[in-house]
């Protein structure tokens, strides 16, 4: 074999990569986001997971102007409640930092100082 046949047999290669790689980047573009990011099209959030035997979840999930409690198991999906958005509903970080470290809280549940 000589070199041009080795390019020759190698550019349908090269041509099909490019062409999967271009249809990687249209796909990510103009789909709906995954892995719990905002989908911009149809304005879901999920809020929070919360496992409470193995492959079965509660989840809280935004849908516009609604808060939805599902519960998730292996095979099916169920809407346990259907609530109105408010904005006291979000999770204040802030307030989360000020309780202190685990430590500390065990230590004023224990008593000690």
């Amino acid at each position: 074999m000589s070199f041009w046949e080795i390019i020759q047999g190698m550019f349908p290669l090269i041509l099909l990569i490019a062409l999967l790689f271009g249809a990687l980047i249209l796909v990510k573009r103009y789909s709906f986001s995954i892995n719990g990011k905002k989908s911009k099209l149809l304005k879901i959030e999920v809020m929070n997971n919360q496992m409470i035997l193995p492959k079965k979840y509660l989840s809280v999930v935004k849908v516009e102007d609604k808060v939805l409690l599902l519960g998730i198991s292996e095979n099916n999906i169920t809407l346990l409640k259907e609530y109105e958005y408010d904005e006291s509903m979000e999770i204040d970080d802030i307030s989360l930092n000020e309780k202190g470290s685990f430590i500390d809280i065990l230590k004023q549940n224990m008593g000690i100082k």
